[in-house]
């Protein structure tokens, strides 16, 4: 059992360093040029996975086995509306955007089931999750001005004459889906969800510096109400966000899982992104008070939710795969046999990523709180569910243009140094340990045998 006296002082703040700054902005500048490099290739046709001329092959093959009704309509699609060059962009700025929009909520989501089981364990760095949700801002904008701009060239169910009856284009079950999916209630559900979410991410951060200042348990008894609201208003919100987002892109595919799949993915990339920043910050000095024990306890975490996201890709897999139904496994044929087979090795590099190597590295006791492995195993899960969403969006958005180039990278580099950046500004903003959250001497003394 710990010792009080072995308890440094639980008076720390953080300092966003000008060499920090420096480095992310070297970072910033990286994936930029990257972006730029990325750029010009598409624009004069190259740095893309170019299949345009057995393009119609493949679509025929997928047609004839998914059958021909399902994939017909999906093949028109393309035809109709071919992949330009500035799709990538846009389909890079949607999975960035999506991707970190959930690392960023899900900060909110620990500290909410936190608060609701009055759990004391996390106290100490409670801090971390609490400074993700303030990039919502960000990726919101992001996903807005994306949409706004290139939402035609993402989103299939945007172009009017699908709606038309009479006309060529008229997609009868995409028709039948216009009271849900239109632009204006789509815009308006997107601003919903990034105004609620960040609202009562504002409460709940605005009760945790008044309590870190005039301590007593009216602003935590005050924080267990909010955060059991944002539940609520989360088990449906991540849901819907998941099918507008992500689901709508592939219009006549469906799947009843799919909002666990979605939530299931941000969550454990969230919780490697809170156990690698708690292991980067006792790097450098900081969270003295967190000890093997916190550490063993979110090398769990990551553990066990990659084990529930693999259960969750695998019943989705099953249920339609057994079903075998035109509408619902050309989704996967496409991804095993479309545009040339591009897809099929990101489909499997996201399970071993994800899984095999999140389990089998982290499957030891002493590796739970050992600094280099659980690095290496939250890099892996971040990495594994960047691909996951990438997987799941390029396919329906850019098809055949899909690869992985400096476009790509670059994107994704520039969203992880913003990102770090609003974390790092909000934990400077703030002491680092809760000097008075009721909960926080369990928390010092946190042990597990």
């Amino acid at each position: 059992m710990a010792s009080a006296h072995s308890i440094p002082s639980i008076e720390e703040r953080f300092e966003f360093t000008s060499g920090a700054k420096r480095n992310l902005m070297i970072g910033g500048a990286v994936s930029v040029a990257l972006i730029l490099v990325g750029a010009y290739l598409a624009a004069n046709g190259g740095g893309g996975h170019e299949v345009a001329a057995h393009g119609a092959e493949h679509a025929a093959a997928a047609g004839h086995a998914a059958g021909e009704h399902a994939a017909g309509g999906h093949e028109a699609a393309a035809v109709a509306h071919p992949a330009k060059w500035t799709s990538r962009i846009w389909a890079n700025l949607w999975v960035n955007g999506v991707y970190f929009t959930g690392i960023s909520v899900v900060g909110m989501f620990f500290l909410s089931y936190n608060y609701l089981a009055q759990a004391g364990w996390s106290a100490v760095f409670k801090r971390v999750p609490e400074a993700m949700p303030a990039f919502l801002p960000v990726t919101g904008v992001v996903l807005l001005a994306t949409f706004f701009w290139g939402g035609h060239d993402l989103f299939h169910w945007t172009h009017p004459e699908l709606f038309i009856e009479g006309d060529p284009g008229y997609d009868k079950i995409i028709a039948n889906k216009q009271g849900y999916l239109n632009t204006p209630f789509f815009v308006g559900r997107l601003v919903f969800y990034f105004v609620v979410w960040f609202g009562l991410w504002k409460v709940i951060r605005n009760l945790s510096l008044q309590e870190d200042e005039i301590g007593g348990t009216e602003f935590y008894d005050k924080s267990v109400k909010f955060g059991t609201a944002f539940l609520v208003v989360f088990g449906v919100t991540s849901s819907t966000s998941a099918w507008d987002f992500v689901m709508s892109i592939d219009t006549h595919w469906f799947s009843t899982m799919f909002g666990w799949y979605t939530l299931a993915s941000w969550h454990v990339a969230g919780l490697a992104v809170i156990t690698l920043t708690v292991v980067m910050l006792r790097e450098r000095g900081y969270l003295r008070a967190v000890n093997k024990s916190h550490l063993r306890d979110l090398g769990k975490f990551v553990f066990a939710f990659s084990i529930f996201w693999t259960y969750v890709w695998f019943a989705q897999f099953l249920l339609i795969y057994y079903a075998n139904l035109p509408e619902e496994t050309i989704y996967f044929i496409e991804r095993f046999r479309g545009y040339d087979g591009f897809y099929k090795a990101p489909f499997f590099i996201t399970l071993f990523l994800n899984f095999f190597f999140p389990f089998l590295v982290l499957m030891t006791r002493d590796a739970k709180y050992t600094h280099s492995i659980l690095k290496v195993a939250c890099w892996s899960v971040i990495i594994g569910h960047y691909m996951d969403f990438y997987t799941n969006i390029m396919p329906g958005t850019v098809g055949s243009a899909g690869t992985f180039g400096p476009l790509e990278w670059g994107f994704f580099l520039l969203f992880i140094c913003a990102f770090t950046w609003s974390v790092a500004t909000q934990l400077e903003k703030a002491n680092l340990i809760p000097r008075h959250h009721p909960m926080l001497e369990e928390s010092l003394h946190h042990d597990i045998a």
